[in-house]
């Protein structure tokens, strides 16, 4: 229905930055989806990371504020995580995720495959 493939992933340097890419496909209208990424580290339960509404209404978890900023390009069909200064605590795969409503035939919650962030110290 909905296919979701990240990049951008890899080692860093605490305070260094990288910008994670998620690009869909698929049935339907991306515009009106809310798409977030999620990260996952060893030993951790999957948490929501930041959150980019149709409207552009952006939400993200408290230990990322000021250094991590969502957007979108629905032209594109692209989503965006640009990160700065990095911490090892930032260490986990990050998850691309889709949200559509179940009003559509394709409606559901969809995922990318992952792709590994490192932080070292």
């Amino acid at each position: 229905q909905v296919q979701l493939v990240e990049s951008g992933g890899g080692l860093v340097q605490a305070g260094g930055s990288l910008r994670l890419s998620c690009a869909a496909s698929g049935r339907g209208i991306f515009s009106i989806d809310t798409v977030g990424w999620y990260r996952q580290a060893p030993g951790k339960q999957r948490e929501l990371v930041a959150r980019i509404s149709a409207g552009e209404t952006t939400n993200y978890v408290d230990s990322v504020k000021g250094r991590f900023t969502i957007s979108r390009d629905n032209a594109k069909n692209m989503v965006y995580l640009q990160m700065n200064n990095l911490k090892p605590e930032d260490t986990a795969i990050y998850y691309c995720n889709l949200e559509r409503s179940s009003t559509f035939a394709t409606g559901g919650n969809y995922w990318g495959q992952g792709t590994q962030v490192t932080v070292s110290s």
